[in-house]
């Protein structure tokens, strides 16, 4: 037996004992059908959509054990009992998943994810997030921050396997050795967005040394879709301040096209423009969004700009402002709205932004489907002054196009 396998039976005892059969259950089968309000709310979301054109979440993460040889990996620490934290939160992650035990937990959890991305009542196309193990400044891999490992080639093969619903995000630590051949071969199978996480990664995003990867991304219209803000999900050892927006000016002026994840929407960092100051990651996120020289090359994505840590100010912000709607694509962050403890729609009634019926009918979808409740929430949310929603071109925009702009 697999080290991962024995640390993954005692989980998976306590997570069926304590969480309850419904909670780790698989994709629904042979359910009734939603009641009234649910399915007027799924209507209305769908409602005013291209049907030419395909929902687009940018933003679902590949998860792994590699009980099953595939290259997958998570820190021992995550599931072990001599670390009772660590250990609760990644409970929380793996009871979001809907997988019903995790023997084979890499293959269930991508059979659930595409059960729910194939229940929504219109095509939809998920990019899913490969992630790079964290190196030191050598080159060499740092065992030691890297909290969980999704090879590349792993999600080049789903993408493969099902090119009608997956478009694959590689993941390439630049201080790697080997990180410009690596990104020449993805891009040759068709990869055209890259994930970071620089704080979990270490990676400094302006650290001049990286360059020549920048050009080389450009050359190749490779997007950069990259973590910026607080990291709470993630151990980070102190490297928060690898979050800050104003540090991917150096991709940016090198002319590459980034995408920010969360709108930067967590937490505080010093303002590098004016020295001594703390300001929320946010306010350096729409600074840089309001720079012109970065006007066709900024975007924000909307994952896990709903739950309760972060609420209000970002997502009062972003639905009252729409002259960001044209910079702005859809992300679910999955398997993160599955987990009851972050999404407070309760709270979303009390600002305005939801009323009490639509809360009640989301509550009914997030039961049934997690991915499709997140989408259907965003298309329900409302400016409570205005009334106005997110548009439905946000929903449907591919950033394996952004490049090009």
């Amino acid at each position: 037996m697999c080290f991962f396998a024995a640390c993954c039976r005692p989980l998976a005892l306590t997570l069926a004992v304590g969480l309850g059969a419904s909670a780790m259950a698989g994709p629904p089968t042979g359910l009734k059908a939603y009641s009234p309000a649910a399915q007027a709310l799924i209507d209305r979301a769908f409602g005013d959509l291209d049907p030419a054109r395909p929902v687009v979440d940018v933003h679902v993460h590949a998860l792994g054990l590699g009980q099953d040889g595939d290259g997958t990996f998570v820190n021992p620490d995550k599931l072990s009992v001599r670390h009772p934290l660590k250990r609760l939160e990644t409970s929380l992650y793996l009871r979001a998943t809907g997988v019903k035990g995790l023997d084979h937990f890499d293959q269930d959890y991508l059979e659930v994810l595409i059960a729910r991305a194939r229940a929504f009542p219109r095509p939809l196309r998920i990019h899913l997030l490969a992630m790079d193990r964290a190196y030191k400044s050598d080159g060499t891999p740092d065992p030691s921050r890297t909290e969980f490992h999704v090879p590349n080639a792993y999600v080049l093969d789903q993408a493969a396997r099902h090119p009608d619903l997956i478009t694959p995000v590689i993941s390439i630590h630049p201080a790697r050795k080997d990180a410009i051949q690596e990104l020449e071969a993805c891009a040759a199978r068709g990869a055209r967005l890259m994930k970071w996480l620089p704080n979990a990664q270490a990676i400094d995003p302006a650290d001049p040394a990286f360059d020549p990867f920048y050009r080389r991304m450009k050359a190749l219209g490779v997007v950069l879709l990259t973590h910026a803000g607080e990291e709470k999900a993630v151990a980070v050892k102190g490297a928060q301040a690898l979050g800050n927006p104003l540090r991917l000016r150096r991709p940016l002026d090198l002319g590459v096209t980034v995408i920010v994840a969360h709108c930067a929407s967590l937490g505080r960092n010093d303002d590098l423009d004016h020295s001594g100051k703390s300001v929320p990651n946010f306010e350096l996120f729409l600074r840089l969004m309001n720079e012109p020289r970065y006007q066709d090359r900024l975007f924000g994505d909307l994952s896990a700009i709903t739950q309760i840590n972060r609420l209000p100010a970002p997502l009062q912000h972003l639905l009252a402002h729409p002259g960001l709607d044209d910079r702005l694509l859809n992300g679910s962050d999955y398997p993160l709205p599955g987990v009851d403890l972050v999404i407070w729609t309760r709270q979303l009634v009390r600002l305005g932004m939801l009323t009490a019926g639509e809360r009640r009918a989301l509550n009914e979808i997030w039961k049934r489907n997690p991915l499709l409740f997140d989408f259907v929430l965003k298309r329900t949310l409302k400016d409570p002054g205005t009334g106005r929603r997110w548009p439905a071109s946000l929903f449907q925009r591919d950033p394996d196009s952004l490049a090009a702009t």
